[in-house]
């Protein structure tokens, strides 16, 4: 009866090591994470977005599973900040303009006529002072990793539009930032923010009579399909900042954080050249759907731009630096 017992405790034994055994050959599940942005699918942020999370499940090997929101599905940029800051949502790209309400010299990206085109603009993301904006988001809970850009920016409207005064009194949808007012104000339009979604009904219905756009939206969303002129104004570029929340990069381990570096600084240089390539082609898309290039004279709003400029650089000396150092490339 003793040796009965102890055989018994004995098969009971084995199979509890060879269920332990079991357990550790069962790999750990996923860990699931978040990136939003505010741009259609269409749109090379997105896209950008995708290879981060392709990047970082293959180099995980499947550890890291990041879902991807295109069109604000997570929130306005506000709410995708909070969510953010408290750890909820992992990663997002954000656009430059949305940061300044948090760090004012994210403004100097919005300079107008600072960068000749796009190429431009990717070589300026490298400067000293464009890497110190990204430093400066950890105060608010972000982290920066990189930049991602779309197209340069232009004035698509319902009538052609081939100097500032044709803009006198009309609205125009444009991105809801101070320079951004002050800029078109000084143009004497009258800027409007809307919601990407709500461009196109407000065309159609002349709530708006203008856009400030970059192709690559205009191509997404078809906008000149409402209004089908286009001036190749070229008056600012137009950045997205790739940022992790801060709470859950605190938790990552060191070799977690260079993964996650190295996916991100991948995904940015293939962005770079996917928005250098999409600004050209973007253009040849709009043309040959309808868009009408119309033959304007630049002089007034180029001088318009150097008022703006001035006001922006002389309020942050980060601001200045970042527009002397991209003038020297």
């Amino acid at each position: 009866m003793h040796r009965s017992i102890k055989n018994t405790l004995k098969s009971f034994a084995t199979a509890g090591l060879l269920a332990l055994g079991s357990l550790s050959a069962v790999p750990a599940s996923a860990e699931m994470l978040k990136l939003g942005h505010i741009t259609p699918p269409s749109h090379v942020w997105h896209k950008v977005s995708e290879r981060i999370a392709d990047n970082l499940g293959e180099a995980s090997g499947g550890k890291l599973k990041v879902s991807v929101s295109p069109l604000q599905k997570l929130g306005n940029e506000g709410q995708m900040i909070n969510l953010m800051q408290a750890g909820a949502v992992q990663f997002a790209v954000l656009t430059a303009g949305g940061l300044a309400n948090r760090e004012e010299s994210f403004l100097g990206w919005s300079l107008p006529y600072t960068f000749r085109d796009v190429a431009h603009a990717t070589t300026a993301s490298k400067t000293p002072a464009a890497q110190e904006m990204l430093k400066r988001l950890e105060p608010h809970g972000l982290v920066g990793l990189g930049y991602t850009f779309a197209g340069m920016r232009h004035v698509l409207s319902l009538d052609p539009v081939k100097s500032p005064a044709d803009l006198a009194n009309k609205k125009i949808r444009a991105f809801p930032s101070p320079i951004y007012n002050d800029w078109w104000a000084a143009n004497g339009a009258a800027p409007t923010a809307l919601p990407l979604s709500e461009v196109a009904p407000s065309l159609t219905t002349r709530l708006l009579d203008a856009v400030d756009v970059d192709l690559d939206a205009l191509v997404g969303l078809k906008f000149h399909q409402q209004a089908p002129n286009l001036t190749l104004t070229n008056h600012m570029a137009f950045p997205g900042v790739i940022v992790v929340s801060k709470k859950w990069w605190d938790t990552r381990s060191d070799a977690d954080r260079a993964m996650i570096l190295k996916a991100v600084a991948d995904a940015e240089r293939w962005g770079f050249q996917e928005a250098i390539a999409a600004d050209k082609g973007n253009l040849e898309k709009a043309t040959a759907d309808g868009a009408k290039v119309i033959d304007a004279d630049l002089k007034a709003f180029e001088a318009v731009g150097g008022q703006i400029r001035e006001k922006y650089m002389a309020r942050n000396p980060l601001i200045a630096d970042f527009y002397k150092q991209s003038k020297a490339l």
